[in-house]
């Protein structure tokens, strides 16, 4: 891996959690397409010393290129350009043409959306957008801010930085013309390819995985294997160079025979996985959600063209809605309670009857804090899927605050699916 990359996601929003960092392993991806191993992702707030410590530290780990997001609007904490033109021996000046682009930008968009402003303020935020280091190289907006690819000022070693929008549309609608800037090619020339594939097993310990691999780690010269148990589901993610890619072959061998019983996937998701399931065999598909709230059918139609397969789904919280909507018998509620397997099958049943689908799925539990007893306690949850074959009801105690109970409920219910429509190891 001969070319590496650093970088740097600047907002005290996305420091502090209120923001969730789409950017940087968005582009550490896209990297990796073109073969450029990361190094380092920097999170960092609105501070110039911060931004110039992190420019510093990546530096120093010999990477060639460093892309920023965020820090290039119009307030008084967007200082990322400056502090990179500094840090860059580059002293910044407005450049007329680009404050006309900009200002013309923002009038359309405060045209279109109907804002009043004062325009001195606003031309005073042009002004600081069109700012650029001597001999940068500037990215057309996307949205207001332009993009900067900053090379090292004449005579001074260290990385090409890239400067980019923080909001993902515009960092994502602008990384064409950055990957093409002469400076950032310059940067990435010796970027070869780096493959990635990735096993996922379900039911399999960390532990387990790891002494296979110990077993056969003079077999897998090359690769760079890396795993994360999430919600009982364990990927198996390996990055290899093209030479590597029979050690490789052999890794997936090895797994193959050693996990037959556990191994669902040499490469989709979970949710790819029953999404072509269901896309392969012309089936339909329903929900009836009770302590999950819809979760299931949020995540079955996550993906584009999901209404091909799925049909609807309802939200039965309260029992009178469970009996109004999905037909579950007053009787069989006050027998066994609205957490039970009799319950769950109900919904499930009564979603198929209801939609006219293939199969129903039906969830129904105690997600807490609150509502626990002793005989079902908080974790309590019960999935069925009823179909074509039959059905199948899974009783769970599932450990965790609330929307892990919720999000783990989800993920039986899909396995349950994955079981139903190509087979593969028990959910």
């Amino acid at each position: 891996m001969s070319t590496r990359a650093g970088i740097v996601v600047t907002g005290t929003e996305v420091l502090t959690g209120r923001v969730p960092d789409r950017n940087g392993p968005w582009l550490a991806e896209q990297l990796r397409l073109l073969g450029v191993d990361v190094g380092h992702v920097v999170v960092v707030g609105d501070r110039p010393q911060d931004l110039h410590e992190a420019l510093v530290f990546l530096t120093g780990t010999g990477v060639s290129l460093v892309i920023t997001s965020g820090g290039l609007g119009p307030t008084a904490d967007d200082l990322t350009a400056q502090v990179v033109g500094d840090f860059q021996g580059r002293p910044s000046a407005v450049d007329p043409a680009l404050e006309q682009r900009v200002a013309a930008v923002v009038d359309r968009l405060m045209a279109r959306r109907g804002w009043r402003a004062d325009p001195a303020a606003v031309a005073a935020g042009v002004r600081k957008q069109a700012r650029v280091p001597e001999g940068a190289t500037v990215l057309e907006p996307v949205g207001t801010a332009p993009g900067l690819v900053v090379p090292p000022a004449e005579g001074r070693s260290g990385p090409t930085v890239l400067v980019l929008p923080g909001p993902p549309s515009e960092l994502q609608g602008m990384w064409p013309a950055a990957v093409s800037a002469t400076p950032t090619r310059a940067a990435l020339a010796g970027a070869a390819e780096l493959r990635q594939e990735t096993v996922r097993l379900w039911g399999t310990l960390e532990a387990q995985l790891a002494g296979t691999l110990r077993d056969h780690e003079h077999e897998l010269a090359g690769l760079e294997i890396t795993t994360c148990l999430r919600e009982g589901e364990l990927e198996i993610v390996t990055r290899f160079p093209p030479s590597a890619q029979a050690a490789y072959d052999r890794l997936v061998a090895v797994l193959a025979k050693a996990y037959r019983d556990t191994l669902f996937s040499t490469g989709p998701t979970l949710d790819e996985v029953v999404a072509t399931g269901f896309a392969d065999r012309g089936l339909t598909v329903a929900t009836a959600e009770s302590c999950t709230g819809g979760l299931l059918a949020a995540r079955l139609t996550e993906r584009p063209g999901s209404s091909a397969w799925v049909l609807g789904g309802v939200t039965a919280y309260a029992n009178s809605a469970k009996e109004q909507l999905l037909d579950v018998p007053a009787s069989v509620l006050e027998r066994h309670g609205a957490v039970s397997p009799e319950v769950a099958r109900a919904l499930a049943e009564g979603a198929r009857s209801r939609f006219g689908a293939d199969i129903g799925v039906g969830i129904t539990g105690i997600a807490g804090p609150g509502g626990g007893t002793p005989d079902k306690p908080v974790g309590t949850v019960h999935v069925c899927l009823a179909g074509p074959d039959g059905t199948e009801v899974r009783a769970l105690r599932l450990p965790g605050a609330r929307a892990l109970v919720r999000e783990r409920s989800v993920t039986i219910a899909m396995h349950l699916l994955r079981v139903a429509l190509v087979g593969g190891p028990p959910a």
